[in-house]
């Protein structure tokens, strides 16, 4: 150890006359172990080894009981022949007695019990033998097949309501279309690598018997469409006849054919019907009977049609087989209007749980940084100590990167711990720098060389003690070493780097702290403390999450600050109606003294004011007017919050498209630019055409810069209306609004809340020239008095203190001079007038705004169409044919720019209409108090 300290001091001496390269090194390692954490990939938890296998086994839709019996036997009985390993095979089909897991007759779980992993000879591993199992059990035709463990698949079924890892779900109307994109989803989920065991949720495939009866047909026989129904319903489902009697029971006696006469299809079309003429003819003759595949289940979710496509995770992380697939999704896979993907399962729970981290991960680097701050009394050197975080997050991603393992939340736990063991090296060595300065040594050299050398110990110390205390956890294999491996791998990986890094550059910085670095200006100190919280920013990103139309709309209403200014109004109208009944304060009065002769005397009182009592109920009307109208401005501003975020959600939309077709017209014009350069070259154009191109290239790019900036502005102010823990982006769908189901009319405009306002703001002015009125009225007041009259009094008795007297106390207040209140009660009435004059305006408005934004949309929804139906298409071929022929060298480039401005013209237009289109629609949704 004594060799160890001397090789430490010499190569410490080494570092500290290179200051720029060490902490040039330590940074460009910092950027490399950003790199790797970014392309690492991610899941939710390691899958656990549970020593057994749940097979998802399902047959053909529709499939009785009897063949899903024949076939899982057919399986199970393969799965034992072929694998030794293999204790015994436990199936269960369909829904158990108490429902709690429904699943249909075709559904079945193999249970497949395992021996002990040494006693396996087929494979040496679970995905191994999986892979293996599934391949053997692919030759049985019919079934489809899925390997997880047990207990997992139950928590995905829990989590998603469906089984897999991976669960895609494609939300839509028709179930035709949604089955068709499955299939096409599926087919790009199964060509990424990792996915396995794909499933696509078949929602058709059930036999249906149609008949579609030939109308012609019955009309030339004479025959209804009902009673060729009671005919097929009699024959097959059966149609009571009678009644049979046995004693006091009665049962219906029903009639029908014999289940050998219908068997199929056939035996429906050879049914004889009888016709008006008394004629018997086969069903066929009249109807064509057919059998065909129809719908199978309907599944919804959030009152939305859905279908899932699901799959397995072996070899390779969750998210990073995500993100391929959505990258795959969003180039090859076009969804229709109104339709969209969403992905849930295990990469769902990632997404929640970095979410949680990137608020657990700051809140324990400020709880550290605040105990260092408490512990030495001094920003600077708690800053200092705090470089020992992102210097032990280096370590963790490197050795994680080494190992092979992506990033899951056990590492992100173990980055928690590590980042509290991180720091205490650095305790340790400021303060024996600090207690070696304080002893009087002046030289900074000279401190850093002695503390490190006597600290040396106690650091590497701190950095064995824990790395051996998690080598066993970091090379276990044993049950539940998935889970321990990423936790203990960061926590070794990275109290290791931080040592070394630590007893070279936390001296360092010492020294340079000590010489320079006083932190004079609070811009230096927000610099300082952001490169030293850098180590938190590899978890602590903003999280962003798509979100619909109405669930914006309900966050929106619950958090906005505009709803609850006005929730808080109203309680506070509410809560002031309480007094309405404000009497005037009691009197108490005591007076001792010579009140009546020499002797000294006593006199106490009590009195009370008070007004009629429809002076109180004048105010309790007038209050309740006032809370009445908060309520009605509750119910405006859950309104304008409304229109508020449909407006920005759709808008943020539209420039979305609006930036999708400038990157398009940028390509073409960035196509332009180098053509143009080309011809020039070539002798073939001029000047003239390449400096056009890279005007209208330039102008374009400008254009672009200003959409995305406003669209980062909306998209601020649409988080801010929404007022969530994450940053909010509409999700993907049309760029119109639905069309009104109602227009305004007189009765809807008659309760809209404008006219609620305005008549409980009539109603209050009433009640307040009511209120003026009363001050007209008297005011009474009552009083007591108790006293004593020492003395000889009239009938020549002395009567000593002890004998007292008492007298009542009414009195009347008249308001005679009136002149203030009569100017009071004239400027009430005037505001009665004005408030019947608004209302009867506001009346008059909305009539008005009705009628007018009905005329508005209809002139826009011509517009739209036109442009939708003529002019858009015919701008984009004639673009497209602009396009060929200039490449072609058939027009030249003026001609095919006048061609381009025309198109972007078109688009900017029907843009324009978009925007108005939605516009006038929030205007007619908010006369219809929607």
């Amino acid at each position: 150890l004594h060799a160890l300290s001397l090789k430490y001091k010499f190569l410490l001496a080494k570092v500290l006359r290179f200051p720029k390269l060490v902490l040039g090194g330590v940074v460009l390692l910092f950027l490399l172990a950003v790199v790797l954490l970014s392309r690492m990939g991610g899941e939710f938890i390691p899958a656990l080894e549970e020593g057994d296998f749940a097979v998802d086994t399902r047959v053909l839709t529709g499939s009785n009981l009897n063949t899903s019996i024949e076939y899982t036997q057919k399986a199970a009985a393969l799965l034992l022949k072929n694998y030794p390993e293999i204790e015994k095979v436990v199936t269960k089909i369909g829904s158990g007695e108490v429902p709690t897991d429904p699943m249909p007759m075709e559904a079945a779980d193999l249970m497949v019990i395992l021996k002990d992993k040494e006693a396996w000879t087929s494979a040496k591993s679970f995905p191994e033998l999986a892979e293996k199992m599934g391949t053997t059990l692919s030759a049985v035709p019919g079934i489809t097949t899925g390997f997880q463990f047990p207990v997992q698949m139950r928590f995905n079924e829990l989590m998603t309501g469906a089984r897999q890892d991976v669960v895609c779900k494609i939300f839509g109307e028709n179930l035709d279309t949604l089955a068709a994109y499955a299939e096409k989803l599926g087919a790009l989920a199964q060509s990424v690598p990792g996915a396995a065991d794909l499933y696509v949720e078949p929602i058709t495939g059930m036999p249906q018997l149609v008949i579609r009866y030939k109308r012609e047909m019955l009309a030339q026989y004479n025959l209804d469409i009902a009673a060729l129904n009671r005919t097929v319903h009699a024959a097959f489902a059966g149609q009571e006849a009678g009644k049979v009697y046995e004693g006091e029971r009665r049962f219906g006696l029903v009639v029908r054919l014999s289940a050998n006469a219908r068997s199929n299809a056939e035996d429906i079309a050879q049914l004889l019907v009888p016709t008006s003429t008394g004629q018997q003819i086969p069903l066929h003759q009249v109807a064509d009977v057919q059998v065909i595949n129809g719908p199978n289940q309907i599944q919804r979710e959030d009152a939305k049609r859905r279908i899932v496509v699901g799959f397995n995770v072996r070899g390779r992380d969750v998210q990073s087989i995500v993100q391929e697939l959505q990258q795959k999704t969003e180039q090859q896979l076009r969804l229709p209007s109104g339709y969209y993907v969403t992905y849930g399962g295990a990469f769902e729970n990632l997404e929640e749980a970095k979410q949680r981290l990137s608020i657990a991960v700051p809140v324990s680097l400020l709880l550290i940084f605040i105990l260092l701050y408490f512990a030495f009394r001094s920003i600077k050197q708690g800053l200092l100590i705090y470089t020992a975080i992102p210097l032990s997050a280096i370590g963790g991603v490197f050795l994680l990167s080494l190992r092979g393992l992506p990033f899951s939340i056990s590492a992100g736990v173990g980055f928690i711990a590590l980042f509290g063991v991180a720091v205490l090296n650095g305790i340790v060595l400021i303060a024996e720098f600090n207690r070696l300065k304080e002893s009087g040594l002046k030289n900074l050299y000279h401190i850093v060389l002695r503390g490190t050398a006597l600290r040396l110990r106690p650091v590497l110390m701190t950095a064995t003690v824990a790395s051996l205390g998690f080598l066993p956890m970091a090379l276990s294999n044993g049950a539940g070493a998935e889970v321990q491996r990423p936790l203990a791998t960061v926590v070794i990986g990275g109290l290791l780097l931080a040592t070394l890094l630590t007893l070279f550059v936390l001296p360092l910085l010492y020294i340079l702290s000590e010489q320079g670095f006083h932190f004079r200006s609070r811009k230096a100190f927000s610099t300082a403390l952001a490169l030293c919280l850098a180590g938190g920013s590899l978890f602590a990103q903003t999280p962003s999450q798509n979100i619909g139309l109405q669930a914006a709309l309900d966050s929106a209403i619950k958090n906005s600050f505009e709803m609850k200014q006005a929730r808080l109004n109203a309680l506070y109208k509410e809560q002031l109606q309480g007094m309405a009944r404000d009497i005037p304060a009691t009197d108490f009065n005591l007076e001792s003294g010579q009140l009546n002769s020499i002797y000294t005397d006593t006199r106490f009182g009590i009195s009370q004011g008070f007004s009629l009592p429809q002076v109180y109920q004048q105010k309790r009307a007038l209050l309740q007017a006032e809370y009445r109208l908060a309520d009605v401005d509750v119910r405006l501003s859950e309104l304008e919050v409304k229109q508020a975020a449909t407006a920005l959600f759709y808008h943020i939309r539209l420039l979305e498209a609006t930036r999708k077709i400038l990157l398009e017209s940028d390509s073409l014009l960035r196509e332009a630019v180098t053509l143009a350069g080309i011809r020039l070259r070539l002798g073939e154009g001029n000047a003239l055409e390449l400096a056009s191109a890279e005007m209208q290239q330039g102008q374009l790019s400008n254009r672009l810069l200003d959409v995305n900036n406003e669209l980062i502005q909306v998209r601020n102010r649409f988080g801010l209306l929404l007022n969530l823990s994450f940053a909010a982006i509409p999700e993907p769908g049309p760029l119109l609004m639905e069309p009104p189901a109602i227009f305004p009319d007189t009765t809807r405009l008659r309760s809209h809340p404008l006219m609620n306002k305005a008549s409980w703001q009539q109603q209050w002015a009433i009640n307040n020239l009511r209120v003026a009125r009363n001050q007209r009225l008297p005011e009474f007041r009552f009083g007591y008095n108790n006293m004593s009259i020492r003395g000889i009094g009239a009938d020549n008795q002395f009567y000593p203190g002890s004998y007292r007297f008492s007298s009542a106390q009414l009195g009347m207040g008249i308001p005679l001079l009136g002149s203030a209140r009569s100017a009071g009660i004239r400027a009430a009435g005037t505001l009665l007038t004005m408030e019947q004059t608004r209302l009867q305006r506001q009346q008059q408005e909305l009539r008005a705004a009705g009628t007018q934004a009905l005329r508005t949309y209809q002139n826009i929804l011509s517009n739209l169409n036109n442009y939708q139906n003529v002019l858009i298409p015919s701008a984009n071929k004639a673009l497209a044919a602009a396009q060929t022929q200039w490449r072609a060298g058939s027009i030249n480039f003026l001609e095919w720019l006048m061609l381009y401005r025309q198109f972007n013209e078109v688009q900017t237009e029907y843009f324009n209409q978009v925007k108005e289109y939605n516009r006038i629609n929030l205007q007619i949704q908010y006369l219809n108090n929607q």
